[in-house]
């Protein structure tokens, strides 16, 4: 929650600008600190560039998605009212009804611990430890049958995690777009 609060500080001015405060209107709001911005400002690439230390198995996720997640997605992911579903959905994509999952979608796994870090749980999104992103990420990844339940996800092997849609992305081949 405190993450949210943060960033809703540092960009409650619109299009990224700080937000300053305005005497004599609301006077609500002030500018955030460069420790309160640095706080929430991470990112993590394909490659695993950002990730931080911590490491996790889907054993270890387990509990936590029943406790933290179930309630949403499913007790086994597969959805709930309007929350989607993450596990299943393989070789969906080209079909009349393509299930958009962490295991028939996604190309990056680095992408599912992002999400899982900044937006989940969605009642206190960014109050996870790193540890527990890293073993709720590996226990939808097992349940997608992408890695193995004992195997241990980290800022090293994370990005090595060979998703099933890595390749269904189409690159941008406009000149003016730099290569990624």
């Amino acid at each position: 929650m405190r993450r949210a609060v943060l960033l809703l500080v540092a960009l409650a001015g619109c299009n990224g600008r700080p937000a300053v405060p305005r005497s004599g209107r609301y006077d609500v709001g002030r500018v955030a600190t460069a420790d309160e911005i640095a706080a929430v400002d991470d990112s993590i690439f394909p490659d695993g560039r950002g990730l931080p230390r911590g490491h996790g198995t889907a054993r270890e996720g387990k509990p936590l998605f029943a406790a933290l997640c179930a309630s949403c997605h499913g007790p086994n992911g597969e959805g709930n009212d309007d929350y989607p579903q993450l596990v299943g959905g393989r070789g969906t994509l080209g079909s009349a009804q393509p299930q958009l999952t962490v295991g028939s979608y996604w190309p990056y796994a680095t992408t599912v611990w992002d999400y899982i870090h900044r937006a989940m749980p969605y009642v206190g999104a960014g109050a996870l430890t790193q540890d527990q992103v890293y073993a709720l990420t590996a226990f939808l990844l097992h349940a997608n049958g992408i890695i193995a339940e004992d195997a241990v996800l980290d800022e090293r092997t994370l990005p090595s995690v060979q998703m099933p849609n890595r390749n269904g992305f189409i690159p941008d081949q406009r000149p003016d777009v730099a290569p990624r």
